[in-house]
């Protein structure tokens, strides 16, 4: 009740007034700016995390001398039935180089059954221009599908043919030729992940398995599951199942370095904008040193009332969090409404070719908010200690004895 009393007193010093006011936006700044900060990494790392599951499969299973697999479609059918399996789709990677008029770009050339893929891969359900249609036209030419950057670059249209260079050639009298084919460009995919847009073209496997000059083999079986964080587990099994001349890999392991850099990312700034909120508190301490400066008559007659010591830092102790509790409740309403806004409209752009989405994504994550203000309390409440322990042993005798 004195705590309650004295900081809605409009009777204090007005320097008093005014420190109270900057610590409370001061908890409020800090507590605001880690919530945003937070969001924003939470965002680029779900944001990364749902890209990357989009146009990366689950789990892959190769063989583990890296020589392509002749029994695939045998093995995918087998191993598709494992429950919680939902696709299982093989595919030819290859390197090339793709040629379009005075322009040329290396790139990596993925070779599908359109049939298959379509279903589980989703550059393929995000074609901007054209069709996902890989008949060969009148001349018997094949298609291929490529990402909106790379077209953009290269400056390439539907209906527009591109040369493709294999590194593996054919050997002829004249010594080692490189194979080369023509396509026609079907369709434009945009995948919104700058990696898949900017660099992946899709043939059928037929194509890709002639300009690589290899039999009927796949280089990769591709699995997507039902639970994707789960695919440690699945990738264990259906390793188990095939084989021990197999061998998988998960997309976590294909892009560790990237989620453990987030994560750092995510950790580096917590500790450098809760700085903010430190400071904060510092503010709390001075403002409640100079209460007990102020009042330190008043504390003089309350415990000449007989107020006990515990009594008089309880007094200041509930100041100091009162002041942290409406400086960290403003500062998650205002950081997590600031992060709802610009996530929603996507107020930030980026480059695309840097950052590999084109604006800044919020996440913002209710288990970060009960932790922030949990860490704003405590550091509030640990500003209290030193002024509410000074107040505590101040002795009414040496306060009241000339008055």
């Amino acid at each position: 009740m004195v705590a309650q009393r004295y900081l809605r007193s409009p009777h204090r010093p007005a320097v008093l007034r005014l420190v109270t006011a900057l610590s409370i936006l001061g908890v409020a700044a800090g507590v605001a700016t880690l919530v945003i900060a937070l969001s924003m990494d939470s965002g680029f790392d779900q944001t990364m995390q749902d890209r990357l599951i989009g146009v990366t499969a689950h789990i892959s299973l190769t063989q583990r001398d890296g020589s392509g697999m002749r029994d695939y479609q045998q093995l995918a059918a087998r191993l598709a039935k494992t429950p919680g399996v939902r696709s299982a789709t093989p595919a030819v990677y290859e390197t090339v180089l793709l040629a379009a008029g005075n322009s040329a770009r290396g790139i990596v050339l993925k070779g599908i059954d359109p049939k298959l893929k379509e279903k589980s891969d989703e550059a393929l359900r995000r074609i901007v221009e054209g069709n996902a249609d890989f008949a060969p036209d009148a001349d018997g030419i094949g298609a291929i599908l490529l990402g909106k950057m790379l077209a953009d670059d290269l400056r390439l249209q539907v209906g527009d043919y591109v040369t493709l260079t294999s590194p593996q050639g054919t050997l002829t009298p004249w010594g080692m030729m490189p194979r080369t084919r023509r396509f026609r460009v079907a369709g434009i995919f945009d995948s919104g992940f700058y990696d898949s847009d900017a660099n992946w073209g899709f043939v059928t496997m037929s194509a890709a398995q002639k300009l690589a000059g290899v039999a009927d083999e796949a280089s990769v079986i591709e699995f997507r599951i039902a639970e994707a964080n789960r695919a440690p587990e699945f990738a264990l099994e259906l390793g188990q199942e095939a084989g021990p001349q197999y061998k998988t890999l998960t997309w976590m392991d294909q892009n560790r370095s990237l989620f453990r850099a987030l994560r750092f990312e995510k950790l580096v700034t917590a500790i450098f904008v809760g700085l903010i909120t430190f400071v904060a508190g510092l503010n709390i301490l001075v403002v409640l040193s100079m209460t007990v400066t102020d009042r330190a008559r008043d504390i003089a007659i309350l415990m000449s009332l007989g107020s006990r010591r515990e009594q008089v830092r309880g007094i200041f102790f509930l100041q100091g969090i009162a002041i942290g509790g409406v400086g960290t409740l403003i500062g998650l309403v205002i950081g997590y409404t600031t992060s709802w806004i610009a996530g929603t409209y996507r107020l930030i752009p980026l480059d695309p070719e840097i950052y590999s989405i084109p604006f800044v994504p919020f996440s913002p994550n209710a288990l970060d908010a009960l932790w922030i203000a949990a860490a704003a309390i405590v550091i509030c409440a640990g500003a209290t200690l030193v002024p509410a322990r000074a107040a505590s042993r101040i002795l009414p005798v040496e306060i009241l004895r000339y008055e």
